[in-house]
């Protein structure tokens, strides 16, 4: 009985870990939590009705995201959107499209432009829905379809590190679009790739995916304009 008691405790806490993971998570990616936001355990653990440990191993996890910072007095907060090093992720997150998208377009399968246009049809549908936080999710998606047709698993894990790290950004992007302040939504631009990838053409998949890189980049730059950098949710990014 005591066994069986104790696996039952693993259970929940496990349960835990992933509910307040998940939860936090959501929130950050949102802006619910803007950046910079303190994230006390004890805090956690009284809105979520639970002890501080599962609260801290989702704070781990989290870390591991790099959606989180453990400043040097231990205290925990929401990462920073780190504005001056974006044109440095820029040039980053645009080698590994265009290499991705490039060895998709050489080596992808039949199966591998199913799933990619299966992934291209939830970002559709997630962009009709309005809700940020599931296209820029969708979004991941879709590009990761994409790199696994590339078959190198060690671009295709820098890639998805930098679309990680680039998810905030990205929902500040499809805020600032529907806002009407410039820009377009990314739905022809994935038309377009799928569409070059499945005529194995890697020079035009390479030069899409730089357009495609350059279209956010230009967009999210023009949000920081019109935001002054002082958008109350990039608080901590200049530091």
């Amino acid at each position: 009985m005591a066994m069986a008691s104790d696996m039952d405790q693993r259970r929940t806490k496990g349960s835990g870990v992933k509910f307040v993971y998940a939860t936090l998570r959501e929130e950050i990616l949102s802006l619910a939590l803007a950046p910079g936001a303190l994230l006390d355990e004890t805090t956690l653990a009284e809105r979520f009705g639970m002890s501080r440990s599962p609260v801290r191993e989702a704070l781990i996890r989290l870390a591991g995201d790099e959606l989180v910072v453990t400043l040097a007095n231990r205290s925990t907060v929401v990462a920073p959107i780190d504005v001056q090093s974006f044109p440095q992720y820029i040039e980053a997150l645009d080698i590994a499209q265009r290499m991705n998208t490039r060895l998709a377009a050489a080596l992808r399968t039949e199966a591998d432009l199913e799933e990619i246009a299966g992934r291209q049809a939830d970002f559709v549908a997630a962009v009709r829905t309005g809700d940020h936080l599931a296209m820029s999710e969708a979004n991941k998606v879709f590009h990761m379809a994409i790199a696994a047709a590339g078959r190198n698993p060690f671009l295709s894990a820098f890639y998805d590190r930098l679309l990680n790290r680039g998810q905030r950004m990205l929902h500040l992007h499809f805020e600032f679009i529907e806002q009407g302040q410039g820009g377009y939504l990314l739905t022809d631009e994935h038309d377009a790739m799928l569409e070059a990838i499945a005529e194995k053409d890697a020079e035009r998949a390479d030069a899409l995916a730089h357009d495609h890189t350059r279209q956010f980049r230009d967009s999210f730059i023009d949000f920081l304009k019109v935001n002054h950098l002082g958008n109350a949710r990039m608080q901590g990014s200049a530091s």
